[in-house]
């Protein structure tokens, strides 16, 4: 038996890749032995507080045991079954759960095995549709600067090609019509000036644009941009008058993130095309979706294939579709609104980091709390003063944030954002 208390981190350090960081001076890996709610236990005997729900997935924290019941249940009947031919009901019950609390048109379902895969998806959807209608010319996708949409090739092809960790491809990657980052705040209305120049693109592109693709009201690892559900509405006419499919990638704003379900519906508005994935089972399987609608799901069938072209292996895994209905059902009953409320209203802790000099704005909106400091992170120096004060924050860039499972404790909340006023006022970044 594995002694999972002892953890190799030197072997670790010469032969494993870990996310974004070098094989020559690799940034430190932390040995984690386990977790429950939202603590994080290491190797060397520290308890941190979570501030990043794995990648802000984690939503009711780790070890939730309905969670943990739903995989052992699944796994003891049929972890997994090929899905071309075949169907069963974790896979059925799912798709329901999703067409009930995702937008009403959106009625389509294709189960993928991670966010990427599903912009891909997305991405398949929206130009093979167009080609079914014959209109061979709508080859390119339009989206904002600012955006993240994944590390697969179609999904960086639309990430930021400045400013993004994919801007080393350009000339490998297809290249796509780029307009401005949305520039109103959350809590402001978009300038007529902004909204001409988003509409000018859309005179000039129409012809050769297949969809518009973008994260709704939070860009996320683009630089965690929070903008005016009232550019989101826009563009939704701008598709509809330029005959243009909408593609809203929610993986990381979905399933209450940004205190609503879906952060759509900040404008009540409706995609084409959605993408899910992250909280989707609670952080604990890989698994994602891409919901479209029926204009666009009977429009490519209709085309000279017949079928959308894309087939994971483990598209609809039994376990990951086991335990995200009930990471749904988690949500509802644990009333994930007032968690989200109580966690907002706790992050107003970090409004204390204002009064540093370099701190460039502090954010908040549902569930995430950002603060935006004057230079770029040293993520190896700040990430060990986080761990000598219990928390566990990993910054990117300019930015420090947090995006903690919804469990967690105000009193918790309050400790990450002390942790992040601290680092900053002694200068530990």
């Amino acid at each position: 038996m594995i002694n999972f208390h002892s953890i190799d981190k030197e072997f670790d350090k010469k032969h494993i890749w870990h996310p974004y960081t070098s094989m020559l001076n690799p940034l430190p890996s932390y040995g984690v032995t386990h977790t429950n709610e939202n603590k994080i236990y290491l190797d060397t005997g520290e308890e941190l507080i979570d501030g990043m729900a794995s990648w802000w997935s984690a939503i009711h924290g780790y070890n939730h045991p309905r969670l943990v019941s739903a995989i052992q249940s699944q796994a003891s009947t049929m972890s997994h079954i090929m899905f071309g031919g075949i169907t069963h009901a974790p896979a059925v019950e799912l798709c329901k759960k999703l067409i009930n609390i995702t937008p009403k048109s959106l009625d389509r379902v294709f189960l993928a095995d991670s966010g990427s895969v599903s912009v891909e998806v997305a991405i398949k959807m929206a130009l093979q549709y167009w080609i079914s209608k014959g209109q061979t010319s709508k080859t390119k996708l339009m989206t904002a600067q600012k955006g993240y949409h994944g590390d697969t090739f179609a999904a960086m092809s639309v990430c930021d090609p400045i400013n993004s960790m994919h801007s080393m491809y350009q000339g490998f990657l297809p290249e796509h019509i780029f307009v401005s980052a949305p520039k109103a705040k959350f809590d402001e209305q978009c300038t007529d000036t902004e909204l001409q120049l988003l509409e000018q693109a859309f005179v000039k592109h129409h012809h050769d644009v297949a969809a518009f693709i973008i994260e709704p009201i939070v860009q996320n690892a683009g630089g965690m941009n929070f903008y005016s559900p009232s550019y989101l509405a826009k563009l939704r006419q701008l598709c509809n008058k330029y005959d243009v499919l909408l593609i809203l990638d929610e993986i990381a704003t979905g399933f209450g993130r940004t205190g609503k379900m879906f952060a759509c519906e900040h404008a009540n508005i409706e995609p084409d095309i959605m993408c899910i994935g992250k909280a989707l089972t609670g952080g604990t399987m890989t698994l994602s979706a891409t919901l479209t609608n029926q204009k666009v799901a009977v429009g490519l069938s209709e085309g000279e294939a017949g079928v959308l072209m894309h087939g994971p292996t483990f598209m609809g895994n039994p376990l990951a579709c086991a335990v995200a209905n009930a990471s749904i059902n988690l949500l509802f009953e644990n009333n994930w609104q007032a968690q989200v409320e109580r966690v907002n209203l706790a992050m107003s802790a970090l409004k204390r980091c204002e009064s540093l000099s370099s701190v460039v704005n502090v954010r908040t909106l549902g569930a995430i709390g950002v603060v935006e400091i004057d230079k770029v992170v040293n993520v190896a120096k700040i990430q060990k003063f986080f761990i000598k004060k219990g928390v566990w924050i990993r910054p990117f860039g300019k930015l420090i944030y947090i995006m903690p499972p919804y469990v967690s404790s105000s009193a918790d909340i309050r400790e990450l954002a002390n942790a992040i006023y601290d680092a900053i006022n002694e200068q530990q970044y």
